[in-house]
């Protein structure tokens, strides 16, 4: 029995929630399940990236009843995997590994899933280079960087036979699919025509200029799969977002992800035969 628990707890999607064993198997809760698992049977699990993201794993880390090990800490930046650290120590099982290198994570055999927090441009190749290193993978959005990525991730998938999920809180949030399911139903009528749309009031991104890299960053592993260049002022932590394709994806992977998303789910479409695309700066002219 202690291998097919084992198996069945492998295979257990990682979302973003957390790592749920509820309604498992018939007749154990999901606390009473919990009780007769053995160590051999808790989940290994990597955090990679420590920046906005990870704290929403926390609740999920900390409840004993999802069984999980946390046993390496990543992040590029000293301080962020050292917060991360001091945040978790004592309040989740595992001895967690504060670690530089995701490769020394992929490394290990013993861990078993990776929640994938990172930049954009490392989103699919580090989720590809987990399922690789026999790793199931919870994805922040965007899943990818580029279409290509995606197909690339379909493909690794399936080679892999790994758990991906891709985080996408308006695809799992109960209202979204309270509201969704009623117009499938024809509370409205006859949909033809969703309006996505987006709004914030952030501030002027800052022209990029040359600087030294800051302390504690290992900028050469935070480019990682994007082509490599000179460290430059207020990057790395999140207006990699604006500043060109290199390692971000603007709104389009950054907000769009969910507004598109929500729109077509409830047309019931899937893509898109024609895209007119009309971009321009209106506000802060000379920004980043």
């Amino acid at each position: 029995m202690t291998t097919n628990r084992r198996e069945f707890i492998r295979n257990v999607a990682v979302g973003a929630a957390g790592i749920t064993i509820g309604g498992a198997i018939s007749g154990f809760s999901a606390k009473s399940y919990s009780r007769i698992v053995g160590a051999n049977d808790r989940l290994s699990v990597a955090l990679m990236g420590c920046g906005r993201r990870v704290g929403a794993y926390y609740s999920a880390l900390k409840n004993k009843e999802n069984n999980v090990d946390v046993a390496y800490i990543c992040d590029v930046m000293k301080k962020q995997r050292e917060k991360v650290g001091k945040d978790l120590n004592g309040k989740v099982s595992g001895a967690a590994k504060l670690v530089n290198d995701i490769h020394e994570v992929w490394n290990d055999q013993k861990v078993d899933a990776i929640f994938n927090a990172t930049p954009d441009h490392w989103h699919a190749p580090g989720t590809w280079l987990a399922m690789q290193a026999g790793k199931h993978v919870y994805i922040e959005k965007p899943c990818s960087h580029n279409p290509r990525e995606g197909e690339l991730l379909v493909a690794f998938q399936k080679k892999y036979n790994k758990v991906i999920q891709m985080g996408n809180q308006q695809r799992s949030a109960k209202e979204s699919q309270d509201i969704i399911g009623e117009i499938h139903k024809g509370v409205i009528g006859d949909v033809y025509k969703a309006v996505a749309f987006y709004v914030n009031n952030r501030g002027e991104v800052p022209v990029a200029k040359k600087a030294p890299v800051p302390e504690g960053l290992d900028w050469e592993i935070w480019q990682g799969p994007a082509p490599h260049q000179e460290y430059m002022d207020n990057i790395w932590d999140y207006n990699w977002h604006w500043y060109g394709w290199t390692w971000g994806t603007a709104e389009t992977g950054n907000n769009a992800t969910h507004e598109l998303d929500v729109a077509r789910w409830a047309l019931q479409v899937k893509y898109p035969e024609h895209v007119d695309v009309e971009a321009a700066k209106r506000h802060f002219m000379n920004d980043g």
